[in-house]
């Protein structure tokens, strides 16, 4: 449910209008709201709304405003985890492995992980009770971007480095970096930066160790548009607006994509 009871509002019974929700939202003051109809940069559905008077269903209507979608229902909560190794991608581990409920039971909803992360993988995971955009998100046929640093042993060359972009055959499958990038080499060991989209199991350890280089620390520092920046490892932070407006409309861009089979989210 989103919070609000199109009842109250007793000079029509069909929905709320559109300066109340987006006001009871976050976006801005009824004031500005307004303003923002007038100037053409709300739209409902993919239609630009004009008209001061519109109302909406905040439970099944969608909005963004500049282009950017906004959540309406003000129950839901996104938070950013920046999970560190020896914690299991799970609500509760059946061998009694530390998880995510380490991070999760101070907050009063329930909430999910939106992908994974392996026990000795640390980095950026998303914890949130929307269930749909956690499903969307998660879904390996979306396709959701995620940079990751990697320390491999050995020393890596502009050559491997130009094997991961073009393909590496697995054991189910070719599969080729969107991104590669040398960032160091020292003392027999080397940071690899790589840009994927996919969402097969443990896709980078497999990537590089099939070119020789086996990992031997691993960090996911980007999702999507979420950065991880400074967040230290075990700390939590609600998503600002501008990040959650990101991730929303990324969610929504293509969300039919989830519809279709694939195999689990991802775990690296």
């Amino acid at each position: 449910m989103s919070g609000f009871d199109a009842s109250t509002d007793s000079t029509q019974p069909e929905g709320i209008r559109l300066q109340k929700v987006l006001a009871a939202a976050g976006v801005a003051s009824r004031r500005v709201v307004e303003d923002y109809i007038v100037e053409g940069r709300i739209k409902v559905n993919g239609v630009t709304v004009t008209e001061l008077g519109r109302r909406i269903d905040p439970e099944t209507d969608l909005v963004d405003v500049d282009g950017t979608a906004v959540q309406l229902d003000v129950s839901k909560r996104y938070v950013m985890l920046n999970k560190p190794t020896g914690v299991v991608s799970s609500m509760k581990d059946e061998n009694g492995r530390p998880d995510l409920r380490l991070f999760t039971e101070k907050y009063e909803e329930r909430l999910y992980n939106v992908g994974r992360l392996d026990a000795e993988t640390s980095g950026l995971l998303i914890l949130t009770n929307d269930g749909e955009l956690a499903h969307v998100l998660a879904h390996p046929s979306f396709g959701v971007r995620k940079v990751y640093i990697a320390k491999v042993e050995g020393t890596v060359t502009a050559q491997t480095i130009n094997t991961l972009t073009k393909g590496v055959e697995l054991e189910d499958g070719l599969i080729a970096a969107d991104k590669a990038r040398l960032l160091d080499t020292s003392r027999g060991s080397s940071l690899v930066e790589l840009t994927l989209h996919s969402g097969r199991n443990r896709i980078v350890r497999r990537m590089l160790a099939a070119v020789g280089h086996p990992v031997t620390e691993l960090v996911r520092r980007q999702f999507g548009p979420l950065h991880l920046g400074t967040l230290p490892a075990g700390k939590t932070r609600e998503l600002g607006k501008i990040e959650l407006g990101a991730l929303l409309t990324l969610s929504r861009r293509d969300s039919g994509a989830a519809e279709a089979p694939g195999e689990q989210q991802e775990n690296e």
